[in-house]
Formats: structure tokens, sequence, C-alpha cells
């Protein structure tokens, strides 16, 4: 396992290569082991080390898996613990630029202490991850359960740990440990929690670039190693099947001799058998004997063949059934039976999308082809494809489905299903005889309303101000129709630039319903763990984690800003205080500098008074008092009314006239084009953003 004439161990700890103690013995010094007296420490990323694992995927029935590695992690305290430790000040673990990432699936993120609400936030995935206690409901039982602590999982690949919490009135706890372990621990035990410092927690590793002994890229396949991609889409080296050892030493990964297989852990021959050892395989031969070669001899040619064809035969049909129940299987965990449930109901009114067959989607992506690829995200990869008929259309494959959320991914396909509107992406239909879902959509072609605001491209053409004024009309159309004249209000609860996609003629489509709800009409949803983007994000939803229409409202606010001043919604480039373009955008309104941070073709309007119109639109989009804010049909309402304004010649009376009327006096602003300071000293705004982006 270690690098010759290398130390294999630290104490309990076994070291195999990349990894290694003293100089030389490790493939790159981020790998590099410290041994002493107290244990194993890894100082690229200054933990202690339990253990390191180089998994053996045909072992674990997991080829997806790269290598593991077992650290401590200090739990994180709020700043009025008496009992804190010097390990647990620090709030924020970055492992940026290193080859290791948390485990999602062998990590969860724990709270503990009353009325706590604990958040986790990674730089890249730009998500919210968290839970909330509850010690009012004393009802609540098990491991963790609410009552004084609760447990959430935590996303693919992150390498930022970021803790927030909302309360620090009281001592308050939380931290990323293992599963394992805390299927053995009870953290609910607040006192438990305080008298410990640290908690073991399973970190992932790859090789990512770093190379040492060979070329694993031009000698895989000499070297008997295959490589894979993580969940995230990180690289990683192991032992083809019937190999074993190190894949990361030259020539580390040996044959197998399954006839000397002690553990038996491959099936043996029968008493009759031989075995013979093959490079990477076995053979079973049947023992020699003369009387069974005579009969061969003797026996007629034809039948010989007869029962060869009956054989080929037979295992052609075991072959097609197998196949068959295997896709009854996958049509089962997938929702099928759900899905049929409700199309078949009257009481949805849901259209028939087709059920396409897995042959079919297979022969449109050319087998799934890594060219065919039109973008990644968190739900799922999406690809083009043709049809036997010709038309062009976008697969999407989802990420492996959870069997007990089956609804959750049965749910896209059901609103899509309802909505019938010519700004909204349409479902055309699914495949769910695959292991994983397949659906298809209808193929929109000119990428994302984000790219044409943020990537300077000549694919992507820069968008006037009639583009931009009638890209938010269709957007705030099909968003009002989601609300109001869906048969179920449906709210979609992830509106973004990069959820807005631009078709052929640049009409807007509004995709990605995989976290979308239908509720009842007068209710809202309700969920103890909060979903959302940041710079999109409704603090009031995160406050009281009540999902409203005017939630969307206040994401469409965001959206109307980008097409603006063309900033993204969260920024570096900006000063801390000013980072979310929501609170840069309502300071700048005032101090009366909205015409400095507008975009370029925004400002060549010649009707100014469209732009302060749509401005203060936007404003009261943004207002932290959900119910203020209006909603999706009248901005629909309000942009048709600015938008055909906009082709008639008025005189600035009848104009001033029409923004009063429709907008109202408290929330209208006027501003000039004058030069102002710089923006993010402090801001009383209405519209401040629930969060701080300083650590992003």
């Amino acid at each position: 396992m270690a690098k010759p004439n290398c130390r294999d161990r630290c104490g309990n700890v076994s070291i195999p290569y990349p990894f290694g103690i003293g100089s030389s013995c490790f493939m790159h010094e981020t790998y590099e082991i410290v041994c002493n007296g107290s244990g194993a420490f890894l100082p690229s990323i200054h933990v202690e080390v339990l253990e390191i694992r180089i998994i053996d995927p045909y072992n674990t029935g997991d080829s997806s898996e790269p290598g593991l590695i077992r650290v401590k992690m200090p739990i994180i305290s709020s700043s009025n613990c008496i009992n804190q430790s010097s390990a647990a000040s620090d709030a924020r673990v970055n492992f940026s630029g290193t080859p290791f990432f948390f485990s999602s699936y062998r990590n969860k993120f724990v709270s503990v202490g009353c009325d706590n609400l604990a958040t986790i936030t990674g730089l890249d995935s730009m998500l919210v991850v968290g839970c909330k206690t509850d010690c009012s409901n004393k009802k609540l039982k098990g491991n963790c359960s609410g009552f004084d602590c609760c447990q959430t999982t935590v996303p693919d690949g992150i390498q930022l740990l970021n803790v927030t919490f909302s309360n620090t009135s009281s001592c308050k706890r939380a931290f990323l440990a293992e599963t394992q372990w805390l299927n053995k621990t009870d953290p609910s035990a607040s006192n438990h929690v305080l008298n410990l410092d640290y908690v073991p927690v399973v970190l992932e590793w790859t090789v990512l670039n770093f190379t040492n002994d060979y070329d694993f890229e031009a000698l895989y396949n000499r070297r008997h190693i295959y490589w894979d991609y993580t969940r995230y889409d990180v690289k990683y080296y192991y032992c083809r099947y019937g190999y074993e050892g190190n894949p990361y030493l030259n020539m580390g990964c040996q044959d197998i001799n399954e006839c000397e297989d002690e553990k038996q852990k491959y099936p043996r021959c029968a008493n009759n058998f031989e075995c013979e050892n093959t490079k990477g395989s076995y053979n079973c031969n049947k023992r020699k004997s003369p009387l069974k070669i005579a009969i061969l001899v003797i026996s007629p040619s034809f039948g010989v063949l007869f029962l060869l064809l009956v054989i080929w035969r037979l295992y052609k049909v075991i072959k097609k059934r197998n196949k068959i129940k295997l896709k009854q299987k996958f049509f089962k965990r997938n929702g099928g039976l759900l899905l049929q449930q409700q199309l078949s109901s009257n009481e949805n009114n849901v259209q028939k999308a087709k059920l396409f067959n897995s042959k079919e989607l297979e022969i449109a992506t050319d087998r799934f082809n890594e060219n065919r690829i039109l973008g990644k995200g968190g739900q799922g990869t999406v690809y083009k494809g043709m049809l036997i008929d010709g038309r062009i259309v976008a697969i999407k494959k989802c990420n492996t489905v959870d069997e007990g959320n089956i609804e959750q991914f049965v749910n896209e396909i059901i609103i899509l299903s309802q909505i019938n509107h010519r700004n909204v992406v349409k479902l055309l239909g699914c495949c769910l005889e695959t292991e994983v879902p397949l659906l298809v959509y209808e193929f929109i072609s000119n990428g994302t309303l984000f790219q044409y605001l943020h990537e300077e491209n000549e694919d992507f053409p820069l968008l006037t101000w009639e583009m931009r004024l009638r890209i938010a009309t269709e957007i705030a159309g099909a968003l009002s129709y989601l609300h109001s004249a869906a048969s179920l209000p449906i709210y979609h609860r992830d509106i973004k630039s990069s959820n807005i996609l631009i078709d052929d003629k640049y009409r807007a489509k509004v995709a990605d319903f995989g976290t979308s709800r239908s509720v009842a009409i007068d209710q809202t949803h309700v969920t103890t763990l909060v979903y959302g983007t940041f710079g999109y994000l409704d603090p009031e939803y995160f406050q009281t984690s009540q999902f409203t229409d005017k939630s969307d409202v206040y994401s469409f606010g965001v959206v109307l800003i980008e097409l603006l001043t063309g900033e993204k919604p969260v920024s570096s480039t900006r000063s801390a205080e000013s980072r979310n373009l929501s609170t840069y955008f309502v300071h700048s309104l005032k101090e009366n500098c909205l015409f400095d941070i507008l975009d370029t073709q925004v400002r060549k309007v010649c009707n100014k008074d469209e732009v302060i119109a749509i401005a203060n639109l936007a404003k009261r989009c943004l207002h932290l008092n959900g119910k203020k804010r209006p909603t999706m049909l009248e901005i629909m309402m309000e942009l048709e009314g600015v938008q055909k304004v906009s082709h008639v010649q008025t005189n600035f009376d009848e104009l001033e006239y029409v923004r009063n009327e429709e907008m109202g006096p408290q929330n209208d602003v006027s501003i000039s084009a004058s030069s102002c300071l710089e923006l993010g000293s402090t801001s009383s705004s209405d519209a401040l953003p629930l969060l701080s982006f300083k650590s992003i």
C-alpha cells in the first residue's frame, strides 16, 4: 500500500500512497503525513487523521466512490458559550485548492441548542443548507429529531464549510459529523456535546492533477487501471476487475489468483472442475475423462448443433426476460406507478405526457454521447437529441432519485403537464424504465438569460432595451399564469436568470421546475429546510420557512435588476456591503444614483422615464414585507403598460401621469444622471438582504 522503502503506518493508522511519511514518500506535499507521539496529522488542511482508505469499487459495490479519509473536525460554538475551546472559535473551514472534499452521503450537518437555526454555505454552489431546532415541541422523539437538535444532509463536492447562527442569545453549537458516529451517539444530549471538542468527519480525496510515478492517462490500460468521475466531476483511479492493490503506485495493481482465494470472495468451481487462473479472471475447466471424450467424438454433429441452438435460444429468452424485469423494476422504483395514477386521475386535470422507451432515447442521444451534453446541474445532465420523427429535443438525465422521496421527482412531471403557456418550457414526455429517470423537453436553442447578461461572447449578442423590456414582460406573464391561471397555484421557488431560456426568436422560456410546488388556494408551503440561490432568496422566506407567491415576486425583482444593470446577483468585485445586488440597487436609488449603475444598453434609452418606472417596480418587488409587494398579475400589467408606452411617442406630462397612477407616490423615486460617491457604507433600505455576504 505504501511506497517502497517508506513507513506504512503511524500508530493504528495505515498510510497508503499517495500519502506518505517523510520526503519522497508522498505524491505531492498536499498528501504529506506528520507522525508524532499523539497521532497522524495532515498539515495541508491542519487536521488529525483517524483512517485513510483506497476504495475498492468491486468490494463496496459502488464504482463511483473515490478514496476516503476520516479526520477530527472541531465543534463550532456561538460566541457566548462558556466552555468554548480555542478549536471552536473559527466557524469557517476552507479546503479550496486541495484534493479534499466533504463527503455528502457519509456526513450530516447537526445543529444543537434551543431555537437554533444554523446554516452552512458553500462558495461554489451558492446554496443555503441548514436546519432549525424546536424546543417548544417535546413530543419530538428520537436521536436528533428536532427537539433541541436537528440534522440534515450536505451537497456533493463542497470544500467550504461556513457556519452561521441566526440567534446567539444562548449557547448554540453546530458541526459536521460522520453518519455512522451519529448513529451511535445522541447529539441531542447537550451535555454530551459540551464535553466534546472534536467529532469524526469523512472526507473524499482524489489525486486531481498531481502525478509522480507515471502518466495515468497514457498507461491506465496497460497498468490495469480504470478511472471514473465523482458526483462533482473530479477524476479518480482504481484497479480494474480481477486486480487488486494501489492504483497510484507504479505496477500497483496486481492480478488476483482466484484459485488460491482463501477468503472465498469469488465463486468456487464445482468438484468435477479444475480452477485455472487467468489475467484478471479465472476459468473452471472440466476434468479430463477418456469416456467423455469418446462420447463427444461419437455423438452426431447435428445433435451437438441442435443442443447449441437450444442453449442459444434459451439464453436469448432468459436475457430478454431479465431485461424486461429490470425495466419493470426501474419503472416502479422511479415512480412510474405513482405517475400513472396521477396521469389517469381526473382530479388533477393532467394532460397525458408521452412515455418514451429507453431504446428510442438512446438512439436520439447517440447512447448519451458526451458531445451531446448541453449542461449539468444539481438535478441532472441535459443532452441534445433528435427523435425518430426529426424533432430536436432536450433530454434531462436525472440524478439518482431517493426512493423515499419519489413524489419530489414525479412533482416536476405533474406540474409541467398542467402548464400550457408559450413562455414556459414544454414537457413532451418521460422515460422511467432506465436506471435513472429521463425527461424530454422542447429544445430551446439560444442559451440562458444569464449568458446574455453576464458572458461576453459573440454567440450571445447584447440585449437592447426593447428586448429586455419584452423579456421581463414575458417572464412576468409566465409567472402570473403559474400563480393565478393554472388549475392549482404553482410556486416556482427558484426564479433566476440561469433558469430563463431564450429561444431562436429571443423569447423568454421559464424552465427548471425541480423544486416547484403546487398548493391549494390561500395556503403557503412550509418546509423545515430552506432551498434557494444566494442573491435571489426571499429574506422573509428564509426567516419564516413559509414560501408564498410573493417569494417568487422577490426573485423576479432581482432578475429585473439584472436586466437594468447587467450586474450579477452576488459579486465579489463590489464592496463588502454591496456584494448583494438587491442592496446595491436600493442604495443607489436612495442616493439618486440609478443611472450610474445601469447597463450600457439601458443608458442608450431616449425616454429615461421608462427606465425609472421599471426601477420603481423592481424596488417594490424587493420589499422586505411580502404583503407590500405587488402580485405577478399586477407586475405583468405594469410592464405591458410601459411596453405600450415605449412604442408610442407621448409627452412628458402624460408619461409622468401614467407612472404616478400605476406605482403610487410613496414608492416613486426621482433619479438624476449625476455622479455619486462609492456605495455600500450603510443603508436602511426596506430591501436589505437577510444574510451577510462578507464570507463569499
